[in-house]
Order: structure tokens, then sequence, then C-alpha cells
């Protein structure tokens, strides 16, 4: 059984920072990735960042410049969300990707239950 867990989140000041943390465990062989994804009411769910389990992050372009995640190796991604803006609330997933618990297999997605950011004064 493979499991992800969210945590971090909480209420933040406009201008404020948070931590996000993405665990997973489980009988766990090896995995491709770990992205955060957010999802704000009435609106899709769009992906913020992503790093293989060797390190190499990327970022969906408006995500750039106050978002960092960081991690990878050892099941475990950090989001690091600087200079918080309302718009910024919303509920925050992980997504394990390509999860692999044999190695013959390809792997598959695991999700998160979300940890919530709400941005307000």
């Amino acid at each position: 059984q493979v499991q992800v867990v969210e945590s971090g989140g909480g209420l933040v000041q406009p201008g404020g920072s948070l931590r996000l943390s993405c665990t997973i465990s489980g009988n766990i062989f090896a995995f491709y990735g770990l992205g955060w994804y957010r999802q704000a009411p009435g609106k899709r769910r769009e992906l913020v960042a992503h790093i293989t389990s060797e390190g190499i992050a990327n970022y969906a372009n408006s995500m750039k410049e106050r978002f960092t995640i960081s991690g990878g190796a050892h099941n475990t991604a950090y989001l690091q969300v600087d200079s918080l803006k309302p718009d910024d609330s919303a509920d925050y997933y992980c997504n394990a990707e390509r999860v692999r618990v044999t190695p013959g297999e390809f792997g598959r997605d695991y999700w998160g239950k979300g940890t919530r950011v709400t941005v307000s004064s």
C-alpha cells in the first residue's frame, strides 16, 4: 500500500511564506517524481512544480518566481511558497508519479488528500 501525505498548509497573511511537505510511504521500489498541484474553489487543478527522484525540478511558467520545489530523493518533496497572495489560496495536492512496487511494472500515480492554504488578512 502506497500512501502520499501532504502537510504544512494553514492560514497565512498576504506577503507571508509557507513550506509544504509531501511524503510517500509504503512498499516502494522506485518512483519517477513528485509533483505539487493546486486547486482553488471553482477552478481546475493546475500544476505548480515537479521534481524527479533525481532532483531535477520544473515549474509551471506562472509559478517560477515565488515557488521553490526541493527534495525528490528520500521519498519527500517540499514546496516553499513566498510572497503569498490571496489568489494562492487553494488546496495543494502532491502527486507521486509512476510509483513502482515491483521492478517489472510500469508504475502508477498516487495522489494525496491535499493540504489547504488560505491567504487572508
